[in-house]
């Protein structure tokens, strides 16, 4: 398990709690989330109107969720 890098946490729990995300949300993506959210407030959620925040925050998802399976792979692999 000492091949995978644990990402970092570009916001702290403090600016999650005052962003009010929940805590599903609150992972190592939420600093892309954060602007999401006040991009979708400041456009009355129009969908066309956030297209690149939002195409930024599932890439951090994808990507997060590519590392995560990734390392449940190796680590059934080793067991």
């Amino acid at each position: 398990m000492a091949d995978f890098k644990e990402p970092e946490m570009k916001v702290t729990a403090q600016e999650m709690a005052e962003a009010r995300l929940p805590l599903r949300y609150r992972d190592y993506c939420a600093h892309m989330l954060i602007p999401l959210n006040k991009c979708r407030h400041r456009t009355m959620y129009m969908p066309w109107k956030c297209e690149e925040e939002r195409h930024a925050y599932e890439k951090c998802e994808y990507e997060d969720f590519m590392r995560r399976s990734k390392m449940l792979a190796k680590i059934k692999q080793d067991q």
